[in-house]
């Protein structure tokens, strides 16, 4: 068993009085876990904790109501969610996951005790002004026989991945089988996605809401873990979204719209991307990349640490040192 020195624990609490507290909510979440601790571990921890809250300072959250491009949309930030605009979003995508910008991306929703560092899911707002979707396709579809299309689609993008040094990438199958709400005109699904050397496998649920125009897409991008909370909250993020009116799908005038190429099938298996060559379709799933390797920091006490009983004695330690917040002259 390695015992933390008390040299190590106090040098941490020399940081801050806000440092203090992340390391007591530290001890106190992996109090329950099957976890074991090093000082080194721990401070690396606490000050990637540190770092994660001073980047989220600088980012201003919307609640309530939005306005989505120009109000052709509103989005009610569903509870338990908060909203980073299109100039903070495409922040987040570009400068901390590393992502080429996206002009069609409208905003950002993580939940609200998260971090755009050290989140467990992200869901990315965009707009894709391809035309109208014509839905005739939708009740006579065979998902499984879409599935399988989908996957030999992924097995042949996969030599021009690699040549472009991304990797593999594996369609595992449906984490939600697709669902159309024709009377919302919303349409919903979840793949589960591998990707060449990764330990878990990725989850995207797509939502869509149709519209006059084109189509709204809420990406929610995480890891497989996360997809019963997405579940839960499946409802109120799904009713967040709204065309204005003259903008929905049934403000559709066929003597002035353009009508899309693709129907509901075609929305689904992303026909759309695959016809822009097949860069579009790989630059798509770098987004997914990105956020999973942000995502592994919300995990990353259980990469850090391995057993319960170090965490009792970390406790011990800490609570038997003088309480300061400021090292002495």
């Amino acid at each position: 068993m390695k015992i933390i020195k008390t040299v190590v624990l106090l040098s941490l609490m020399f940081f801050s009085s806000n440092l203090l507290i992340a390391q007591d909510d530290v001890l106190d979440e992996l109090a329950g876990d099957d976890i074991e601790i090093s000082e080194e571990d721990l401070e690396e921890y606490v000050a990637f904790m540190k770092y994660a809250d001073s980047i989220d300072k600088t980012f201003d959250y919307k609640y309530g109501e939005v306005i989505l491009e120009g109000g052709m949309a509103t989005l009610n930030v569903p509870e338990n969610y908060k909203f980073l605009d299109k100039p903070q979003a495409n922040r987040v995508l570009t400068e901390l996951w590393g992502n080429p910008e996206d002009d069609t991306t409208l905003g950002m929703l993580i939940k609200e005790g998260d971090t755009p560092i050290s989140v467990d899911y992200g869901i990315e707002i965009s707009y894709s002004p391809d035309g109208y979707i014509e839905d005739d396709d939708a009740k006579d579809m065979d998902y499984d026989d879409l599935l399988e299309e989908m996957q030999q689609d992924t097995r042949d993008v996969n030599p021009e991945r690699e040549r472009l040094g991304y990797g593999t990438m594996e369609l595992v199958g449906w984490a939600s089988k697709p669902f159309y709400d024709e009377a919302n005109k919303k349409l919903h699904w979840a793949k589960e996605i591998h990707f060449d050397g990764e330990e878990t496998n990725t989850l995207n649920y797509n939502i869509r809401v149709l519209g006059r125009k084109g189509y709204i897409n809420l990406n929610v991008i995480g890891d497989m873990e996360y997809l019963e909370d997405v579940q839960e909250n499946l409802a109120p993020i799904l009713s967040s979204v709204k065309f204005t009116n003259g903008n929905t799908y049934a403000d559709f005038d066929p003597d002035m719209d353009d009508i899309a190429a693709y129907g509901i099938g075609g929305l689904i298996a992303g026909k759309v991307l695959a016809k822009a060559g097949f860069f579009a379709l790989i630059l798509k799933f770098w987004k997914f990349i990105a956020i999973g390797a942000v995502a592994a920091f919300a995990g990353v006490k259980k990469f850090f640490f391995k057993k319960e009983e170090e965490v009792a004695v970390v406790r011990s330690n800490r609570d038997e040192l003088p309480q300061e917040t400021e090292p002495k002259p």
